[in-house]
């Protein structure tokens, strides 16, 4: 299978626009974010953090600049744990009395995705495209610090399938935690990124999983196992695939294998791994900014160690 680039189709011009996150987050636009949302500073020099509107031009003029024969559609954008505040003239005013122009805020929690639509392919009748984003958390910094701090970020580039918005990441393309002290630095990381990643041993990995296909029992020890998975001793977990997925998002998966109009059990209840990994990455949309993409790669290895466990007599605990 071949990636391919094609014309230009008739678009919208913003990046996903039904929600690729949904749990405690609001949608902005890099302007609002830009214009509006004020800074943290570090506390002990009162130098400003890398702002998400930094990280989000930066990101932006590296995709143009990497993919500059390609459409690129506009930033969508995330956000999360509001910050607020009011300007010292009002310090005195009801909460409710506060005019728009008195207030302040920012967000702590930011998600973004970029969407280049013109690099795109198909797994099991399914139109993926090319996307690039990342989170940006300041509860992760030490802001007590001074400027030249470890700041911390978390970039990916993937595909969005686009049934559903949601999104598929691999190791090859994600940096859970990149921690930069400057501009520059946090350029030279997501060009790196972009540049060496491999999109079609990707896809050709992601398409794989339509291969396989669990039956209704074995789909059933498996949610069953993924429920008691928590709940293990340290020691046992450490032992087996790793599962960051809790009993909300396992339960979603259980409810969508009979519902969920897309990627739904067959009639006599087989369900493939491909389906499988969107309603894993379909739970994942009400994971918390801080742990979505974390989780989006989780989905990916632990679908993939099921196609391993099927491939190979090897023992698996969650699917014996």
């Amino acid at each position: 299978m071949e990636l391919l680039t094609i014309n230009p189709p008739p678009i919208l011009k913003q990046s996903s626009q039904k929600s690729f996150i949904v749990a405690n987050t609001l949608a902005s636009s890099y302007q609002e974010i830009r214009n509006n949302h004020i800074i943290p500073v570090f506390i002990k020099d009162n130098e400003p953090v890398i702002s998400h509107a930094d990280f989000i031009d930066v990101s932006n003029e590296i995709v143009h600049h990497v993919f500059q024969n390609e459409t690129i559609l506009s930033p969508s954008i995330r956000l999360s744990h509001p910050i607020k505040g009011r300007v010292p003239e009002a310090k005195n005013k009801p909460a409710n009395q506060l005019l728009e122009e008195e207030k302040t805020i920012y967000y702590e929690r930011m998600a973004f995705v970029i969407e280049v639509p013109t690099i795109r392919d198909t797994v099991s009748g399914n139109q993926l495209n090319l996307t690039i984003g990342g989170v940006k958390s300041y509860n992760l910094d030490n802001l007590y610090s001074k400027k030249g701090t470890d700041e911390h970020f978390k970039i990916f580039i993937g595909f969005e399938n686009k049934v559903c918005t949601n999104m598929c990441v691999w190791s090859d393309g994600f940096i859970a935690d990149l921690k930069v002290r400057s501009i520059h630095e946090l350029t030279d990381a997501i060009l790196n990124l972009i540049t060496n990643y491999n999109a079609k041993q990707h896809l050709d990995n992601l398409n794989k999983f339509t291969n396989y296909t669990l039956t209704e029992n074995q789909f059933a020890e498996l949610i069953g196992k993924c429920r008691m998975y928590n709940y293990l001793p340290q020691n046992a977990k450490q032992e087996i695939q790793q599962l960051l997925f809790g009993d909300t998002q396992i339960n979603s998966v259980a409810k969508d294998y009979y519902n969920d109009k897309s990627f739904c059990r067959s009639a006599n209840g087989d369900i493939d791994l491909w389906r499988f990994y969107n309603l894993l990455t379909g739970a994942n949309k009400s994971s918390y900014i801080d742990t979505f993409l974390d989780r989006g790669l989780n989905a990916y290895e632990f679908t993939n160690s099921i196609v391993n466990a099927l491939e190979s007599p090897k023992s698996n605990w969650f699917l014996n």
